[in-house]
């Protein structure tokens, strides 16, 4: 039974609105007045077998993640760029800081072009997060960003703007099409390629399913009207994989009630985003739990706007809530960048004077010490020794390396505009104008980036 308990606080929308203009609630939407509350989903689970769930998985940590070197879902998991030394890195630094999940964006796409393919590059991607004692949820779909995905090589990020080349899963083609069986075929093959894998800990069944995403426009303009259709036969053809796991699909702004509902309708668990204070988050958190399910906070941290590591974590755990923030290590993707540098990108003098997402430089160092420390507490992972104490030294290049670097494997170069420690004040971004980690670039040679993450 859906209610005003389950209201999402305002403010939340309105800084999404303001970065994107589609998320607000004056920007459109089915045109139609909103349906009833669907029926209970068939196969749903129990909520007393979604607590059994919670009570096996013990509190999760994590964040959502995408390897540095890649900016989008193509990048990431097509063949040609598929960086397994690099992701088993940044796992080993995930474990390091106390991470055991984390959050990860497929593309219909990806297995439509090569299904056996895709389906071992994913079996490879759960076998380094399990060496690192991580547990995986997938998102299958994704209304954010670009809708008109390609497979193939990608576009460069943009200068200054935060996720400039991530896809949504389906595109506006195929959203439009009344063909869905590529679709159909995709959600439940995954699925059922991993519905008894113990490494997979939850499928997300679609990310933010009404936001308009009006940075691009190239998004259908009834794009609500399709997606409220679409969306239950999404998580139908995600439990006809027969997963032994949960779905859910995260609810995050409180504009389209005929999206909403699905979502807390169908769920086996619920999911929601959230990027306010703690006072707020603690609002949200409560109307939610009325709905009698374990909760996940798939998405937090954006430091200027009071969503931070110290401030919601131990929130989280007071409340026994899951906890990823968005954004691991610096990179391709950007989102060390406000979502308002699409309107404006920080190019030249204008720059943020703080990272709005992400955890670590490029070369594994933390962004901001105290929240490592912070994940480490919370997450009982022991604190490592502090560093020895060292005189400054200039940033290392591939021809001068630094100690303990080999010069065939050069610090990319946001790591070699890094300050020697992080900072808590403004620390800097990575350098303006320079290249991002290239796809398949070697890694920096380093002993412990992240002290205790072997």
């Amino acid at each position: 039974m859906l209610g005003a308990a389950a209201a999402i606080p305002a403010a939340m929308v309105a800084a999404r609105a303001a970065a994107d203009p589609g998320s607000g609630p004056d920007s459109g939407g089915t045109g139609a007045p909103a349906p009833a509350a669907p029926a209970p989903a068939a196969g749903r689970w129990a909520a007393e077998r979604a607590a059994e769930w919670r009570k096996q998985a013990g509190w999760m940590v994590g964040c959502n993640y995408i390897n540095a070197n890649a900016g989008n879902q193509f990048e990431m998991f097509q063949a040609q760029t598929f960086d397994t030394a690099r992701i088993n890195t940044e796992l080993g630094w995930a474990r390091g800081v106390g991470m055991n999940v984390v959050r990860v964006f497929l593309q219909d796409q990806l297995w439509t072009a090569d299904p056996a393919g895709f389906t071992q590059r994913l079996d490879t991607f759960l076998t380094m997060a399990n060496a690192n004692g991580i547990r995986v949820m997938f998102v299958l779909f994704d209304s954010c960003w670009d809708p008109n995905p390609k497979p193939g090589v990608q576009r460069e990020p943009k200068p200054g703007v935060h996720n400039s080349t991530w896809v949504q899963s389906p595109g506006a083609a195929v959203l439009s099409s009344p063909d869905t069986s590529k679709l159909q075929a995709y959600a439940t093959g995954v699925v059922k390629a991993f519905a008894n894998d113990p490494r997979v800990v939850a499928w997300d069944v679609w990310n933010e399913p009404e936001n308009l995403a009006d940075s691009y426009p190239l998004a259908p303009p009834d794009k609500v009207a399709k997606v409220a259709r679409l969306l239950p036969k999404a998580f139908e053809w995600a439990r006809a994989g027969g997963p032994t796991q949960p779905l859910t699909s995260g609810v995050w702004a409180d504009t389209r009630p005929e999206i909403r509902a699905i979502q807390l309708e169908q769920s086996d668990v619920i999911s929601f985003h959230s990027y306010d204070p703690p006072e707020k988050f603690r609002s949200m958190a409560a109307d939610l739990a009325e709905q009698g399910r374990p909760l996940l906070l798939t998405e937090y941290m954006a430091r200027p706007q009071g969503s931070t590591i110290e401030t919601i974590l131990p929130i989280c755990k007071e409340l026994g809530i899951d906890a990823m923030q968005w954004g691991f290590v610096a990179g391709r993707s950007q989102t060390y960048y406000p979502w308002d540098s699409w309107k404006q990108p920080y190019v030249g003098a204008r720059q943020p004077q703080q990272w709005f997402h992400d955890l670590l430089w490029p070369d594994g160092r933390p962004y901001r010490d105290a929240e490592v420390a912070t994940m480490r507490t919370l997450t009982g992972r022991p604190q490592a020794a502090p560093a020895p104490a060292q005189a400054a030294q200039p940033a290392p290049s591939p021809a001068q390396p630094a100690p303990g670097q080999a010069a065939a494997q050069p610090v990319p170069a946001q790591a070699q505009a890094a300050p020697a420690q992080a900072q808590a004040a403004a620390p800097g971004l990575p350098a303006q104008g320079s290249p991002l980690p290239a796809q398949g670039s070697p890694l920096p040679a380093q002993g412990s980036p992240v002290p205790g993450a072997q």
